[in-house]
């Protein structure tokens, strides 16, 4: 094949994609039948397969048990916003970034004390096995699920502290920033890497999608100068939510 031809299974891809693209197949419409790609494009049945599992795997279309395979709904992707600091006053960041949206968010937590994995006692820099505090965040716009968020913070930090517990407490659902505040823990600086990955089983049937459809995740570390006090993993629907970051020019 010479250099820069695609494949025949890539060319009817394509151009099947582009009529979903140009709303020529609307969603909740079927896919052309395999026999009818074979047939609208002179190609053998394998071409015709894996051009409609090109498709699927880039989440145009979806397969419904004994009906066919139709084409998805795809919704304008929604940002959640990623700013930064924050004054010392007002509202969470959660709250603020959902007013910003103009959207009504809610979000529900659990609280459990772990031992920390080897990947997480590494981010928090202390040993395998130390004892954390676990929460895990399931947040939801206007009722939808829209992100997932697991934070560790180390006990050696918080532990019989009044702010042990990030959402319980006189200081519950303020923030690190604040609840590391009141304990005289001044966090200075913030890292956030992201990354995208299909998602997993679980994390899919709580947020809905289909499993393996691709996620976005933004690791995040709080720090107190050069001192992890705060690690976490935002898992967030890529198909439905984009991340926009507003970050202040210095």
């Amino acid at each position: 094949m010479p250099f820069g031809e695609q494949p025949a299974y890539l060319r009817v891809a394509d151009d099947l994609r582009s009529k979903i693209l140009d709303g020529i197949l609307l969603p909740h419409t079927r896919l052309p039948s395999q026999a009818r790609i074979r047939r609208d494009y002179g190609v053998s049945d394998t071409v015709a397969l894996e051009a409609r599992k090109v498709l699927m795997a880039e989440g145009f279309v979806e397969g419904r048990s004994g009906s066919g395979t139709y084409v998805r709904e795809r919704p304008e992707p929604r940002a959640i916003a990623r700013s930064g600091y924050r004054p010392s006053y007002g509202p969470t960041p959660f709250r603020q970034e959902q007013a910003d949206e103009g959207c009504k968010g809610t979000w529900e937590s659990v609280s459990t004390q772990e031992s920390a994995s080897p990947a997480i006692a590494a981010r928090l820099r202390i040993q395998p096995d130390d004892r954390v505090m676990c929460t895990r965040y399931l947040f939801r716009t206007e009722g939808e699920p829209m992100m997932l968020s697991t934070s560790w913070e180390p006990l050696a930090v918080t532990g019989r502290t009044p702010v042990m517990l990030p959402e319980e407490g006189p200081l519950g659902g303020r923030g690190v920033v604040d609840r590391m505040a009141a304990i005289d823990i001044v966090v200075d600086n913030v890292v956030e890497e992201v990354a995208a990955r299909p998602g997993l089983a679980v994390e899919t049937a709580e947020l809905g999608g289909v499993p393996g459809h691709a996620v976005l995740v933004v690791s995040r570390t709080f720090y107190a100068s050069d001192r992890p006090v705060e690690t976490a993993d935002l898992v967030i629907p890529a198909d439905r939510f984009k991340v926009a970051y507003h970050l202040p020019v210095r």
